[in-house]
């Protein structure tokens, strides 16, 4: 397994490293050894924060832990975040693989008009794949946000599933 490590507003000492290395290589059971981890930690204010992802087959898999002052808690919890999530995914599969999942799309609800005027501060680019909705869910969950981007794979347009105020989840499909 290849990890790279990346750090904002501190240094990488050889003891964080080895730790790092120790830490993830108990993964390898759980992952290819071609798969690629990404560790990045930064420092802010008093806060040490440990994010890692991992793609693995067109899925992203991301854990986030932070911890005041002290990186090794920081760098422990995120794994077993990791960890969770691993076995959450391959447990998804298997029973996706099991049964067969009925294709519903969610009901749609209009979005509520804008309070105040926003501005935008922060752009982020992504690579979208077209995949089925069932599957979109899953990579939604498994990111842990509360909207993800997709191309429907039915349809081939862009689609946007979004997790309601209810609980359940909405599907928004552009019409041309």
């Amino acid at each position: 397994m290849k990890t790279t490590i990346t750090a904002k507003n501190m240094v990488v000492s050889q003891a964080i490293s080895d730790r790092i290395m120790k830490k993830t290589a108990t993964m390898e059971r759980y992952l290819r050894p071609d798969t690629e981890m990404y560790v990045r930690m930064r420092k802010e204010r008093n806060m040490r924060i440990v994010e890692i992802t991992v793609p693995i087959d067109g899925v992203t898999l991301r854990a986030e832990a932070s911890s005041e002052d002290n990186l090794f808690m920081s760098i422990d919890r995120a794994l077993a975040k990791l960890e969770k999530q691993i076995l959450r995914h391959r447990t998804k599969l298997e029973k996706r693989l099991r049964s067969d999942i009925p294709t519903s799309t969610p009901e749609f609800i209009e979005e509520a008009p804008s309070q105040e005027e926003r501005k935008v501060v922060r752009t982020k680019t992504y690579t979208t794949r077209p995949m089925h909705v069932e599957d979109a869910i899953l990579q939604m969950e498994l990111l842990g946000h509360s909207f993800y981007v997709f191309i429907n794979i039915e349809t081939d347009q862009t689609n946007v599933l979004y997790l309601r105020k209810d609980g359940n989840l909405g599907l928004l499909e552009p019409e041309y």
